[in-house]
């Protein structure tokens, strides 16, 4: 290791110790400024938050995104500050890989690829990505995990526990004991890179019936809990086509809606982080021709219940069905709910829902842009709730709100016009429960991954 390298890893060891000081000392504050009855500069207090946490390079920022999808789980001020923190951690050098390369695949790992590119083709929070090459000349793509990385996420997660601290302090309208669990249990998973390659071979099956959607294959001799080494999947960025023609722009759309919505309906298994840069689109003779599927991470597997309750909620709305609007709620582990409290979820639902109830061709919401999708009706919820809440968000609908609002974007970048109604309605067609648990179980069994609880 380099002393450069040596001093960059230690300094990050030096920030993690002391940002739990710094974050104290911001709840401090603001505990006191309750006590003594003082209104409080929530955006003064968000900028102090964001220097506090500002040294951090791991999983903080996943937070901050996840966060900023979920109506009222922080104050907005505090979510928009965490979005501006760097996301991304600087990349290992050369001496460096090489000794974490050596601890997971020994001492000739060298001899084990025909090339490997010493610069990192992307670092992330987790890791970095080296393109190589394999004896036989397929190309690769090694994520390699950062030194140190699970006491950086406990570290993180201690901060996030802060944070929940902070915002019960500040009149919350959402009890978010459940969202601290489930994004805990999410991100710890994100660093088993022999889970996640169950995951890349979970979605092989899933999608094998669809052109659409490429899935890379996971070369298990080259991979680790700590490397996960797959096809190298060339594409283009997302965003290089929204000037496209719409026919090119909704066959990306459509091949988005089909990696999503399929293997949920089907299987009960979503990708969790619909982030633009977890996407590429291949090309077919000069036009696009479908989306490449480059992180598995992040991957939510449902009881199959829930999955049943996303379709109850869909046909409850759709017929005016209060009592299978509230069945809907209670299968997904709402309790307690009023009257009110039904209405104020079914703001949240009906945008959500929206360009599913609406049979014609059509943008996912017109005249928003991107950063904006939901933010209306996420203050309406924000509203209402401060009157009639709190409400308990259940874990598995963290997720599940973090990709719908993902996938929505991804929609507004393309500025795709599809009917949404009728993809939707292809995909739970035929749908049912118990057909969601078999299928589930066989695969899940066939990839090695045990079905939730």
């Amino acid at each position: 290791m380099t002393d450069s390298e040596a001093n960059r890893f230690s300094a990050r060891a030096r920030r993690y110790a002391r940002v739990g000081t710094d974050v104290g000392g911001v709840a401090a504050r603001i505990a006191g400024a309750r006590f003594f009855g003082i209104d409080l500069d929530r955006a003064k207090n968000a900028a102090q938050l964001a220097a506090a946490l500002g040294g951090l390079k791991g999983p903080i920022m996943k937070v901050a995104q996840l966060l900023s999808t979920i109506p009222d789980a922080l104050p907005q001020e505090y979510v928009a500050e965490l979005a501006r923190l760097q996301s991304e951690a600087p990349p290992m050098g050369w001496a460096f890989v090489k000794r974490r390369m050596m601890a997971e695949l020994g001492a000739d790992w060298q001899s084990k690829f025909a090339e490997f590119e010493h610069k990192p083709a992307a670092a992330a929070s987790l890791g970095q990505v080296h393109k190589a090459r394999a004896h036989d000349g397929t190309q690769l793509a090694c994520k390699l995990q950062y030194p140190d990385m699970q006491s950086a996420v406990e570290a993180d997660l201690k901060q996030l526990k802060l944070l929940f601290a902070l915002h019960r302090r500040m009149e919350p309208a959402i009890d978010t004991s459940e969202i601290n669990k489930e994004i805990g249990e999410r991100i710890r998973e994100e660093l088993d890179y022999l889970r996640e390659a169950k995951h890349v071979a979970l979605y092989r099956e899933m999608l094998s019936g669809t052109d659409l959607i490429h899935v890379p294959r996971v070369w298990p001799e080259l991979s680790t809990a700590r490397l996960l080494t797959l096809d190298w999947l060339e594409g283009n960025k997302l965003l290089t086509y929204k000037e496209a023609s719409l026919e090119h722009r909704n066959r990306i759309a459509r091949a988005m809606f089909t990696a999503w919505w399929f293997p949920f309906s089907r299987f009960g298994v979503i990708h969790g982080d619909p982030h633009l840069g977890n996407y590429s689109v291949f090309e077919e003779n000069g036009e696009p021709g479908g989306i490449n599927l480059l992180d598995y991470g992040c991957i939510r597997i449902f009881p199959p219940r829930f999955v049943g309750g996303v379709v109850d909620l869909y046909h409850g709305l759709r017929d005016g069905d209060d009592a299978k609007v509230v069945h809907a709620y209670e299968t997904w582990g709402f309790k307690g709910l009023s009257r009110e409290l039904i209405d104020i979820l079914n703001i949240w639902a009906r945008f959500i829902y929206g360009p599913l109830l609406d049979d014609r061709v059509r943008s996912i919401a017109d005249g928003v842009k991107p950063g904006e999708y939901g933010r209306r009706e996420a203050f309406r919820v924000h509203q209402a709730l401060k009157e009639k809440g709190p409400v308990r968000v259940p874990r598995e609908f963290v997720f599940m709100d973090r990709a719908a609002i993902g996938l929505g974007g991804v929609f507004l970048h393309l500025h795709a016009e599809l009917n949404f109604h009728q993809l939707f309605n292809e995909a739970i067609e035929n749908f049912s429960v118990a057909q969601v648990a078999s299928k589930q179980a066989a695969i899940l069994t066939q990839v090695g991954l045990v079905p939730p609880g």
